[in-house]
């Protein structure tokens, strides 16, 4: 079915511009057939083939966190994925990681490098934290006296006084997300979405926080496992999978995984800057499949399209999400997912579950470059899978996009509706995001 990318390379030096979208998809797991019951086993293998999973809190759909594993295994059960992310000693916990997201809990020493500069950065010697010391040592004796706490449940007077811009925050939150930023505070689950904070030694293994990894080795083992996620990448592409903002460190990370035979360079036709092909690697473990016959509705904040320059270089697929910009000024609509069909992003679809009347709502459906024939059809049945999922009982389309009608011909049980301008949904007060300064 494939053949190691590895012996490819060896070969010749360059691939097509498909031979590297299917080398990419293989990576991200959309190389194989969705099982036909997703448990716990292949949630934990598909969250091992992307390393981390981001969080995002808009809900106008589903969880951006619960889209990937749709995406990649079809319909499973949230509640096992809760189980592995959530519960009390859950295999998997939160860090700044490709920004927020969950990484396995044995990768936390990984990040200490980070947590090092942020501590650098927003610690002692910084306006907020020298003005609040009173209070960050506080917080941390609560939490050492009784546990696990939400925010709500860690009364202090200082909590009555103005709050800052930072998310509408009070100065308990403020505090808890500092000291996790800082890795003395780890996530011990959530309750709905909101978060529990707790010591870190009171959820990372001991045998992790007595580990270390220096910065070095912690930034050559991120950039092989973004290598190994993404197969085929360029050094952009490597630092942006963890957000390593130190350009000559990740470069000299490829340089040596070059060495030790882990990345082997490569040219992809197309992949050019200044007028010059724009160096890339493939990893010693990817694959190539002869063929990708995937169909997926991907998140924004899905691997395959969330750093937007990989995007637009794989697939010539121009995203971005449009929750900020004012209605009448919307090109697809206020939440616009990419739609993958074989090996390539052939459309765009902006859903919303209308939970008062059971329907998924397409607000608006676009068809990109290479829309294959029967590309309305598959994305009809996505769209009825989808909609099972989320225990949904009717769909609905917009007549709103270039593939509206499409859609509406091939989904002859669903609804029409005109498009109007959605609200804007506020993101979760406890949504994690670095400080601005």
């Amino acid at each position: 079915m494939s053949e190691h990318v590895v012996r490819l390379a060896r070969v010749k030096s360059s691939l097509s511009a498909a031979e590297a979208r299917r080398i990419a998809l293989a990576a991200q797991g959309f190389g194989r057939a969705r099982p036909d019951a997703a448990g716990t086993r292949q949630l934990n293998l598909a969250l091992a083939r992307m390393a981390t999973l981001q969080i995002d809190s808009v809900n106008v759909f589903a969880r951006s966190h619960y889209m990937p594993l749709f995406s990649r295994l079809g319909a499973y059960d949230t509640t096992a994925l809760d189980r592995l992310l959530f519960a009390r000693g859950a295999p998997y916990v939160e860090y700044w990681a490709h920004v927020a997201a969950f990484v396995p809990a044995a990768d936390w020493a990984l990040f200490r490098f980070r947590m090092d500069d942020m501590r650098a950065k927003y610690g002692a010697g910084s306006d907020w934290y020298d003005a609040n010391r009173t209070i960050i040592d506080w917080v941390r004796a609560e939490l050492a006296d009784r546990g696990p706490l939400r925010p709500a449940q860690i009364e202090h007077d200082a909590k009555a006084g103005p709050r800052g811009p930072w998310w509408d925050w009070d100065v308990v939150k403020h505090a808890l997300e500092r000291l996790w930023l800082f890795g003395d505070v780890a996530i011990a689950g959530r309750r709905g979405f909101e978060r529990d904070y707790a010591l870190a030694e009171d959820v990372i293994p001991a045998t992790v926080l007595a580990a270390p990894v220096a910065r070095d080795d912690a930034v050559r083992e991120l950039v092989r496992r973004a290598a190994q996620a993404y197969g085929v990448a360029t050094a952009s592409d490597l630092a942006d999978y963890w957000r390593l903002k130190n350009r000559r460190a990740v470069m000299t990370a490829i340089g040596e995984l070059v060495d030790a035979g882990e990345l082997e360079p490569v040219t992809v036709a197309g992949w050019r800057s200044g007028g010059r092909p724009l160096p890339a690697w493939v990893h010693a473990g990817a694959a190539l499949p002869r063929r990708v016959d995937a169909v997926a509705i991907l998140t924004p904040f899905d691997p395959v399209v969330w750093f937007r320059d990989r995007a637009e270089r794989l697939f010539d697929f121009e995203y971005r999400i449009e929750i900020y910009t004012p209605a009448p000024m919307r090109r697809f609509g206020y939440y616009s997912l990419p739609v993958l069909i074989g090996d390539d992003l052939v459309g765009r679809v902006d859903l919303k579950a209308d939970r008062a009347s059971s329907t998924l709502l397409v607000q608006s459906a676009w068809w990109e470059h290479a829309k294959p024939a029967d590309a309305a059809a598959r994305l009809a049945d996505e769209l009825r899978a989808a909609a099972r999922w989320q225990g949904l009982e009717r769909i609905s389309v917009s007549r709103w996009g270039s593939a509206a009608a499409d859609l509406a011909d091939v989904l002859p049980e669903a609804r029409r509706h005109d498009a109007g301008a959605l609200l804007p949904v506020a993101l979760a007060p406890d949504e994690p995001h670095e400080p601005a300064g």
